[in-house]
C-alpha cells in the first residue's frame, strides 16, 4: 500500500505535455508528482522498516516497536544534521567546485553507512530525510547537484532493473492469471484513487469535473516501480510471508496505470471538459523595471501574466509587486515543465540582451508564442527605416531596452487616452513617441481586447473609444487617469 502512492513527475509530466489541461488540474497534478516523491519514498522506508523489525516473524511486538523507534529516530535526525552541515559547506564554498557532485555522492554514502552502524537498516531512512531537507533549503548549487542526481539515479535504476528482470521467473507472474490481482487493480483505480482525491481536496476551488479527472489521472511511476523492486527483494530474503507477491503486484500496478491513463487521458479530459478553453496568457521574459509596470497593467486588464527573469532580485521585486514570477534561464529546459504556463499564448521578449531576446523568440514561439511573439528592438535597429524592420519588434518601435527602463524609471506610470477620430490618435501616436518621457505601449478596444500597435497605423482596426495606452508622463493632463503605477 505504502509502495503505490506514488505519483512521479516522469510519468506525469508526458500527458501533461500532450493534453492542454486547464490551469487549475495541471498544476494540481504537477505537484503531487513532485511532492509525493519523497513523501511516499518515506512512507515506503517506515513501513518496510517496520515490517523489517519483526526480524521476518509475523508477530510484531514490544521489540520490534522499540527498533522501529530507534530507527526512526536515527535516520530523522542524523538526516537532518547531515542536510545542515553539506548546506553550511556549501554556503561557505568549503567544497572546491569542481568536487561538488563527488563530494556530495561520498557524504550520502558516508552518511549512509554512518546511520547504519548506529541503527541497522536505518541508512536508507536517513538519506531520504537528508535529500527531502536539502530540496527545502536555500543550498548553493542545489541545481548542479539536482543534474548530476538525475543522471546518476537513470544509470543505477537502469542497473536495478535488470537486476530485477535477472531474479524474477516467469512462475512469480503466473499469479497474475488470477482474478485476484485485477480485482485489487480496479480497487486502487476505482476506489481508491477517488477516495484520496476527494478527501484531500474538501474546502478547495477544484470543480467536481476537476477532481474527477485528477481521480482518473493516477500513473504509479519509477519510485514505485525501483522501492517495490529493492524491498522486494529483501523481504523475500529475510523470509517475510507473502514478499514475494510485492514486486509483481507493483508492477502490474504500475504498468496497468500508466497504459491506461496515457491512452485515455484526453477523451477523458474532453468528455469532463477539464481542457483549456483558449491560450490568452501573457509571458514577459525579463523583470525589469518597464516589464514590471506593464506586467502590473495587463494584469490589472485581466489578462494571465507571468514574467520570468534570471535574476532572483528582479522576480523578487516582481513577486512584492503582487505579480506572478519565476527564476528561470531560457537557455535551459527550465520552462519546459512548468505546466501552469500552458494558457501562455503571447511572447514578449524585453531582456537588455537582443542575442537573449532572438533566442527567447525563436525557442518558445510555438511553446508559448503560437498567437503572437514579440521582442523589443535592440539600440541598432530603432534607428532603421520602419520598412526594414523585424516582424517581432513592439511598442513605439523607437525605444530600446535603456529607454523604455529609463522611463519607467522617471514616470513610473501607465495612462489610457481615448480618441474619436483616427487622426487625433496619430497625432497623439507621434506625439508620444517624439517625447522623450513616454512610450507608446498598446491600443485597448472598447471590448477590453488589448493588441500590439502595428507599425503602420494605417493597419489599425479603429473604432469608437479606441484608446491609446503608453508609459510615462501624462500627456494630457486632466483627460485621463494612471491605470498603473
Amino acid at each position: 500500500a505504502a509502495l503505490i502512492i506514488v505519483t512521479g513527475p516522469t510519468v506525469i509530466a508526458p500527458i501533461l505535455r500532450n493534453v492542454p489541461l486547464s490551469r487549475n488540474v495541471a498544476a494540481v497534478l504537477k505537484w503531487e508528482g513532485i511532492l509525493i516523491d519523497p513523501l511516499g519514498a518515506l512512507t515506503a522506508v517506515l513501513v518496510f522498516e517496520f515490517i523489517h523489525s519483526g526480524a521476518g516473524g509475523s508477530e510484531f511486538g514490544l521489540v520490534a516497536l522499540k527498533q522501529f523507534g530507534i530507527i526512526v529516530s536515527v535516520g530523522f535526525s542524523i538526516g537532518f544534521l547531515a542536510a545542515w552541515v553539506m548546506a553550511q559547506m556549501l554556503k561557505r564554498d568549503m567544497i572546491p567546485h569542481y568536487l561538488l557532485n563527488v563530494f556530495v555522492l561520498a557524504v550520502v554514502l558516508l552518511v549512509f553507512a554512518g546511520s547504519d552502524l548506529l541503527a541497522h537498516e536505518s541508512g536508507l531512512l536517513t538519506v531520504v530525510v537528508m535529500g527531502m531537507a536539502m530540496g527545502n533549503m536555500e543550498v548553493k548549487h542545489l541545481d548542479e547537484i539536482l543534474y548530476f542526481k538525475e543522471s546518476i539515479s537513470v544509470l543505477l535504476i537502469s542497473i536495478l532493473f535488470i537486476l530485477l528482470s535477472a531474479n524474477i521467473n516467469l512462475s512469480d507472474l503466473e499469479m497474475l492469471m488470477d482474478w485476484r490481482p485485477w480485482a485489487l487493480f480496479a480497487i486502487v483505480v476505482f476506489v481508491v484513487r477517488p477516495v484520496g482525491v476527494f478527501l484531500s481536496t474538501i474546502g478547495s476551488n477544484l470543480t467536481t469535473n476537476e477532481k474527477a479527472f485528477i481521480s482518473w489521472v493516477g500513473p504509479r511511476g519509477i519510485v514505485a516501480a525501483g522501492i517495490a523492486s529493492l524491498f522486494g527483494l529483501k523481504l523475500t530474503h529475510d523470509g517475510i510471508a507473502g514478499a514475494e507477491y510485492i514486486t509483481p503486484l507493483v508492477f502490474m500496478i504500475v504498468l496497468g496505470t500508466v497504459l491506461l491513463n496515457a491512452t485515455t487521458a484526453r477523451a477523458v479530459a474532453n468528455v469532463l471538459g477539464v481542457t483549456l478553453d483558449k491560450s490568452d496568457g501573457i509571458m514577459i521574459v525579463g523583470a525589469s523595471a518597464a516589464a514590471r509596470l506593464i506586467g502590473k497593467y495587463l494584469t490589472d486588464q485581466g489578462r494571465h501574466v507571468v514574467l520570468i527573469d534570471r535574476n532572483i532580485l528582479n522576480v523578487n521585486k516582481a513577486k512584492d509587486g503582487g505579480l506572478e514570477a519565476l527564476q528561470a534561464d531560457v537557455y535551459t529546459d527550465d520552462l519546459v515543465d512548468n505546466f501552469e504556463l500552458l494558457d501562455m499564448g503571447y511572447l514578449i521578449a524585453m531582456t537588455g540582451s537582443e542575442a537573449v531576446d532572438k533566442h527567447t523568440c525563436n525557442k518558445f514561439r510555438d511553446s508559448f508564442g503560437e498567437n503572437g511573439t514579440y521582442r523589443l528592438l535592440s539600440a541598432d535597429e530603432v534607428l532603421v527605416d520602419k520598412s526594414s524592420l523585424p516582424s517581432e519588434g513592439i511598442f513605439s518601435y523607437t525605444d530600446d531596452y535603456l529607454n523604455m527602463n529609463n522611463v519607467a524609471r522617471d514616470n513610473p506610470n501607465i495612462f489610457e487616452i481615448g480618441f474619436s477620430a483616427q487622426d487625433d490618435f496619430e497625432n497623439m501616436f507621434n506625439a508620444i513617441t517624439a517625447n522623450l518621457d513616454a512610450i507608446p505601449l498598446f491600443v485597448k478596444y472598447s471590448s477590453g481586447e488589448i493588441k500590439p500597435i502595428p507599425v503602420n497605423l494605417e493597419e489599425l482596426t479603429y473604432e469608437d473609444d479606441l484608446k491609446l495606452v503608453y508609459l510615462g508622463e501624462d500627456m494630457h493632463s486632466g483627460r485621463e487617469e494612471i491605470v498603473a503605477s
